[in-house]
């Protein structure tokens, strides 16, 4: 199965201040994009899982990248390397999500191994590897593969979603 993405983050923004003759404005157009191919080099993709998850009251879940996932024709995908990763909560949540700090095998080359990232209600969280970077953030089976992600609190369950493109070597 063939894999191409196209992944970009994006913001545009503007402001403006009345001076005494004029109004001066500050356009700014901040686009960061990678296009990928088929394949396992540098540019180039092979992998990609995504889904929508729920996590119960104080629930916690262990996303193993190495061997566990399904893909979206239910065969297992194993990454060597992420290229991209998405995670975006439901607006309707109560509780934060947390994602970061597994176990002793956390996937450690985007947040290191104690790192988290807290997402509150209706936020999205985003990082992708440069265009030539053959590396991206490595996967290593087995010792280096889980991302936990986890509900902040008690009394009500969480929604998330996940986009995660990689290549398998």
């Amino acid at each position: 199965m063939p894999v191409s993405s196209a992944l970009s983050m994006a913001a545009t923004i503007g402001q403006t201040k009345a001076l005494d003759l004029t109004t001066v404005s500050d356009p700014l157009q901040f686009r960061r994009a990678v296009t990928l191919t088929d394949g396992t080099t540098a540019g180039k993709a092979d992998r990609v899982f995504h889904d929508r998850r729920t996590l119960a009251a104080s629930g916690t879940e262990d996303l193993d990248l190495a061997g566990v996932l399904l893909d979206a024709f239910g065969a297992a995908i194993t990454f060597a390397r992420i290229k991209g990763i998405y995670i975006s909560t439901a607006a309707a949540n109560t509780n934060n999500v947390i994602v970061g700090a597994a176990s002793a095998t956390q996937w450690a080359t985007l947040l290191n191994a104690t790192g988290t990232v807290t997402l509150r209600p209706g936020a999205t969280f985003g990082a992708m590897a440069g265009q030539a970077d053959a590396t991206a953030y490595a996967v290593t089976a087995g010792t280096g593969d889980l991302l936990k992600v986890a509900n902040s609190g008690a009394g009500s369950s969480v929604t998330y979603d996940i986009v995660i493109v990689g290549a398998s070597a």
